[in-house]
């Protein structure tokens, strides 16, 4: 049964007191933190596993190549993908969705084309498609937003077109918490011929996902947003795309065979995985998946659905507070700002108080524009988080509207 309590004693720095105040920690959506199993594994695989991997014939060596390919089994199970080898590690989802613009995007998008994004997406998801519209002349598109911070599946019919090759779509919004319809996203770009990308980074924290199920064709995460290390990522796509596609990078372990006179390649997954990984990370993934699953996705979905709903009655009872992204279907994420009052002043008398939130554009700058912002204060909630801490951001607010009005 999901016990807030027990989970908080999982996390030893939310005993930390910032500027003589308990840590009240609600900048998830930046990253999150990380339980005690998670930090004493990476310690355990330094101090008693560590070796290079995939290439040695000694102890260490294959001790260190089962635990890192044993997490590349628990991320497909966790996602539900058909094969661990559509499993491919990466440095976070900036770089996976990198590995597939480079790859995938030069090989099968040819000069007026088009790439679908939305208006709400993360910058990782809308700069390597311009980089590599730039450079194969082919076009990008977005969705637009609605004033609740949703997009229109009526839009979305009218810009994915036969012309589209890809679409690259979040599943909840970093600025704005809402979720998308996925499941209308994967059907349209499908019925156009269209494969589509999922940014699942500010998603796989919260609750369930099932590549297969969805049929979508590409997925990202990052493993600092779902209690594991930094430097970690995933890419999952289907396998005949993978198949079909070039490496991103030449190195070791991505060949099979290497002279002057050619080089053969490797199979999935090494194609993609080129020179030493962050070895203890991606074990540690491992751990932070684990730690996730004993807990129970559903169980955490249905705790933090119940504290956004608190959080957001709270903060709307705030006179001049408005809050940005109301779309019905959202999770996790309270973007707001305070009439007449500069964001970053708000975030910083927060901070004095020992609560930490962002402020800014939060990388979607076309978001802000839309609004005509500059940027917003954003509380984002994690599983460790509590109707206290809800109540201390609100009086901290009001504290901090006093002292700025």
């Amino acid at each position: 049964m999901f016990n807030i309590q027990n989970i908080r004693a999982d996390f030893p720095i939310l005993n930390e007191k910032i500027r003589c105040n308990d840590l009240v920690y609600l900048d998830n959506g930046a990253s999150t933190q990380k339980p005690s199993v998670v930090i004493e594994r990476e310690k355990h695989f330094y101090e008693h596993q560590y070796a290079n991997i995939h290439r040695g014939v000694h102890f260490l060596s294959q001790i260190g190549t089962d635990l890192y390919e044993q997490t590349r089994q628990t991320i497909q199970h966790f996602i539900h993908a058909k094969h661990e080898h559509e499993i491919i590690f990466t440095k976070g989802t900036t770089n996976s969705i990198n590995l597939v613009a480079y790859s995938f995007g030069r090989t099968f998008i040819q000069e007026g084309d088009e790439i679908v994004v939305t208006e709400m997406e993360h910058h990782s998801n809308i700069v390597p498609w311009q980089i590599l519209c730039a450079e194969k002349k082919c076009i990008l598109k977005y969705i637009p937003l609605q004033s609740d911070g949703s997009i229109s599946l009526e839009d979305a019919e009218k810009l994915i077109t036969p012309k589209t090759k890809l679409v690259a779509v979040t599943y909840v919004s970093n600025a704005l918490g809402t979720i998308n319809p996925i499941e209308e996203l994967i059907a349209i770009a499908h019925k156009n011929e269209a494969k589509i990308l999922l940014d699942a980074a500010q998603a796989i924290q919260h609750f369930p996902i099932d590549v297969q199920a969805l049929d979508v064709d590409f997925l990202v995460f990052s493993g600092h947003k779902i209690y594991g290390p930094t430097g970690t990522g995933i890419l999952y796509g289907k396998e005949e795309i993978l198949n079909a596609m070039p490496p991103f990078e030449g190195g070791g372990d991505m060949i099979k065979t290497v002279s002057f006179k050619g080089t053969q390649f490797n199979d999935l997954p090494f194609k993609f995985e080129a020179g030493t990984p962050n070895i203890a990370g991606c074990i540690t993934l491992g751990t932070a998946i684990d730690y996730v699953q004993q807990i129970g996705l559903l169980e955490i979905k249905k705790y933090e659905e119940e504290l956004l709903a608190y959080a957001t009655e709270k903060l709307l009872t705030i006179d001049g507070l408005r809050i940005y992204g109301t779309a019905k279907n959202k999770s996790s994420v309270l973007s707001f700002l305070l009439d007449g009052i500069h964001p970053y002043d708000v975030g910083v008398l927060l901070d004095n108080q020992g609560i930490a939130i962002r402020t800014g554009h939060h990388c979607a700058q076309p978001v802000m524009d839309y609004y005509g912002i500059p940027g917003t204060c954003r509380a984002t909630i994690a599983m460790y988080n509590t109707k206290e801490e809800i109540d201390a951001l609100y009086n901290g607010i009001v504290k901090a509207k006093k002292m700025l009005s």
